[in-house]
């Protein structure tokens, strides 16, 4: 297993080499000048020229592309243009509001999801099974923005059961408690565990139903077993490897659907932080954004890696 992860780890390196090398080419070649939109409308071809030997933009693109990995090889992922801080320092602060996000949309969507599929697959064809199948369709056609929309509609405006739109710390200065955290999130939780719980409950379902099919289960009845039992100790954790395997993939979609749920809901996240930068054309906050994001999908996807080796016996790296 040691061997397993060390190869993994050792495999993270040309991924994200790739990953830092097309990011920073794709923000270099496509139009756009960070120098024009700092300088402003009024400025002359001067001033823009000034700022840009400023900025090091003038230096050939490999050149630039070496100061900024030479500096990553370093912990150091540059400066912000725009807010002339260290881009590490911007992904410290607005770290929080996007983990607590994260996290909080997976267990609720793991929480709902894997024993709404369970179900649906033991009561196959029953109003359950139809119901999630609509819900699932729904899940996948809806997008994020517009479930965040209608919600804060129901339950902030018209119910004022729950705030609009902000962010209140779990940790640090100005933190309230874990209860004021919990209640600002919720909203922004049920909006993108939407999405993640129609994919999951969909995925639950399908294998839990095959599990249900195979000679064990039919042992496991003739053996007088009760029904709960062959369905969480027999079906569900023969089915449990693909559910993992959803999971983590899910997380790329997760990370896309915190960028836009933070923007409705103005939590102060890497999500509305991207999105500053872009509209910026802040290079460096993109560039160090983005690679955090990667080293945070490729970790998540080795933890399920390895669950298979707890989830099933039988698999050995």
């Amino acid at each position: 297993m040691l061997r397993f992860l060390a190869q993994r780890l050792l495999a993270l390196i040309p991924v994200l080499l790739v990953v830092a090398v097309i990011v920073f080419l794709i923000l270099r070649l496509t139009p756009g000048d960070p120098a024009a939109v700092i300088a402003g409308n009024s400025a002359t071809n001067e001033d823009i020229e000034r700022i840009r030997e400023q900025l090091g933009l003038t230096k050939p693109i490999l050149v630039q592309f070496w100061i900024w990995f030479s500096g990553v090889l370093k912990g150091d992922l540059g400066f912000s243009f725009f807010q002339n801080k260290p881009v590490i320092e911007l992904i410290a602060q607005r770290i929080e509001p996007t983990l607590s996000l994260a996290a909080g949309t997976l267990v609720l969507a793991v929480l709902i999801a894997v024993p709404l599929g369970t179900l649906a697959a033991w009561r196959m064809g029953g109003w359950l099974d139809r119901l999630l199948s609509g819900f699932s369709v729904a899940g996948f056609s809806v997008p994020v923005f517009v479930i965040g929309y209608v919600l804060i509609y129901i339950f902030s405006i018209k119910l004022q059961w729950l705030p609009v739109q902000g962010y209140r710390r779990l940790f640090g200065p100005g933190s309230q408690g874990a209860g004021a955290w919990a209640y600002q999130l919720v909203l922004p939780w049920v909006s993108l565990a939407t999405i993640y719980v129609a994919l999951i409950a969909r995925v639950t379902r399908a294998s839990v139903s095959e599990a249900l099919t195979e000679d064990y289960i039919r042992t496991a009845r003739a053996k007088g077993l009760k029904e709960s039992t062959v369905l969480l100790r027999h079906a569900l954790a023969n089915a449990a490897v693909p559910i993992a395997t959803v999971i983590g993939i899910g997380v790329a979609l997760l990370i896309g659907g915190v960028v836009v749920t933070e923007t409705v809901y103005a939590i102060p996240g890497l999500g509305s932080l991207t999105v500053d930068a872009v509209l910026n054309r802040d290079f460096p906050v993109i560039q160090g954004v983005v690679l955090f994001f990667s080293v945070l999908y490729v970790l998540v996807n080795l933890a399920v890696d390895v669950s298979y080796l707890f989830l099933d016996p039988r698999i050995r790296y």
